[in-house]
């Protein structure tokens, strides 16, 4: 028990006063509960018998020594009759304090400002556990289940589709062909030659070539061949 408690003299805790509440400790705690911090008083005058305060994830208990420190009384609240908890920095060590349901507000005095921060800390995370149980208490089992059907699902899903693409024909490939657009004007069988054409007829061919060029179906190149053909014809 004392090797677990050794953790708790690196923050300026009085290390008889340590040993003390640990030889107490052994009875006090019950099935379960595990000790989250120990916070214990520094007074400015010499004090043989300092108040401790221990924090655990079932309640708060505060031990004051008596008769010479050949005793001790505990005092305790769980975390269920604690509404809140506050720490006070003062110039000689901070005072950290809790209300509990019954409006009763208990605090400890001259604690070293960085204990009285790690139980603020500590007991905050407390709280909130209570007022906002942790979903990933849940057992991991049922975590990895949950995600193994989800991936089942995905897989099913997957051959599902892979399975309904094979009963589909596959689709012919298509392969398309064009044919160059001529350079010069061509005259196709049965088609008047440009010097047969009135003028009005002329301007109407070119205002066709005119629009196949808008339409990205001709060059520009090729849209000026057969303006200077037609033009030479009017």
């Amino acid at each position: 028990m004392k090797e677990q408690f050794k953790k708790f003299l690196n923050e300026e805790q009085d290390p008889k006063a340590i040993e003390k509440i640990t030889s107490k400790l052994t009875d006090l705690l019950m099935k379960g509960e595990e000790v989250g911090y120990i916070a214990v008083q520094k007074k400015p005058a010499i004090t043989v018998f300092p108040d401790s305060i221990i924090l655990t994830n079932k309640r708060i208990i505060i031990c004051t020594p008596k008769n010479l420190g050949l005793s001790m009384n505990f005092t305790d609240y769980t975390w269920d009759d604690i509404t809140s908890s506050f720490v006070k920095e003062n110039i000689l060590g901070s005072e950290f304090s809790f209300s509990t349901n019954t409006d009763l507000i208990l605090s400890i005095d001259y604690i070293p400002k960085i204990q009285a921060r790690k139980m603020y800390t500590y007991a905050k995370e407390q709280l909130d556990l209570l007022k906002n149980p942790v979903q990933a208490a849940a057992p991991v089992q049922e975590i990895v289940e949950e995600a193994e059907v989800e991936d089942e699902i995905e897989e099913i899903e997957t051959e599902e589709v892979t399975s309904f693409a094979e009963i589909l024909p596959a689709a012919p490939a298509v392969t398309e062909t064009y044919e160059p657009l001529p350079t010069q004007p061509t005259q196709t069988a049965g088609e008047r030659r440009l010097s047969d054409l009135s003028k009005e007829e002329l301007f109407d061919k070119l205002q066709n070539y005119k629009k196949l060029l808008d339409n990205g179906l001709i060059m520009q190149g090729e849209y000026d061949a057969y303006k200077k053909e037609i033009l030479s014809y009017m």
